[in-house]
């Protein structure tokens, strides 16, 4: 039980970021467009990192801890990658969603307003983040997790200013997008609660929760992070931003874990 509180309450502290990294949207600043990329690559690049150091590699330990051979480990990391990728595909298939460069998916003509195909669209990004602190948390050991909760939030804090950046681009107020950095940072302590309850109910299933989270993540990445960061040209931005996100979330689980 101790685990899964603080594995809720770790990823909410992460969820917060969001709307700490938003503050700065009340003052009178205007981020270049390179600076944007170079955030949003530095997000992907913590991501990246914590799927692979945070997840992958421990999740497959976890397997093998439980007597099952290398290769038996390995399949069960795919398997549960590859569920974690198919359900995000399937979150971006049937929930209309919009992003703020990339435009509309799976949207018909219907009458929900743009900010709410926004919110549903960081909704699917930050679920995985969140479901990645509380696998962690819930296994028992904190020096698992804290590395986890400190990059991610780390990563929401530029991902927090950009997404109030945009609203406020779309002609929201300041005090609008804030409240839906704040908003949208709440999604995480839920995937936190589920990741660290399923966890702790059942420790057999670490492993696939691991791999599933790294899957989430994976594809989050790949379909969002980096097309994003690269928007307009600006490849070499997003880039620098991926190197220095990995790295940085690299130090931190090697450092703290």
């Amino acid at each position: 039980m101790e685990s899964l509180v603080i594995g809720v309450f770790a990823s909410l502290g992460a969820g917060l970021a969001t709307a700490i990294g938003a503050l700065p949207v009340l003052l009178p600043i205007n981020l270049t467009q390179r600076v944007q990329g170079i955030m949003l690559g530095f997000g992907g690049g913590v991501m990246l990192a914590a799927t692979s150091f945070s997840l992958i590699m421990p999740g497959t330990e976890a397997a093998m801890a439980q007597g099952l051979s290398q290769t038996n480990a390995a399949l069960i990391i795919v398997a549960g990658m590859l569920l974690g990728g198919a359900f995000l595909q399937l979150a971006h298939r049937f929930l209309p969603h919009e992003h703020f460069f990339k435009g509309k998916e799976n949207f018909h003509g219907n009458n929900l307003k743009r900010i709410w195909l926004f919110i549903a669209a960081i909704t699917i990004h930050n679920f995985p983040e969140g479901l990645a602190v509380g696998v962690n948390f819930g296994n028992n050991n904190i020096s698992d997790g804290i590395p986890v909760a400190l990059g991610i939030g780390l990563q929401n804090i530029p991902e927090g200013l950009v997404v109030a950046l945009s609203l406020v681009a779309e002609k929201y107020s300041a005090t609008y997008a804030l409240w839906i950095s704040l908003l949208t940072g709440l999604v995480e302590p839920i995937g936190g609660l589920i990741g660290a309850g399923v966890v702790s109910i059942a420790n057999f299933v670490l492993p696939w929760a691991m791999a599933f989270a790294a899957g989430a993540m994976l594809f989050v990445i790949s379909d969002e992070i980096i097309p994003e960061s690269h928007r307009k040209g600006l490849e070499k931005e997003g880039t620098f931003g991926v190197m220095f996100g990995f790295v940085v979330m690299m130090f931190l689980d090697i450092a703290l874990g």
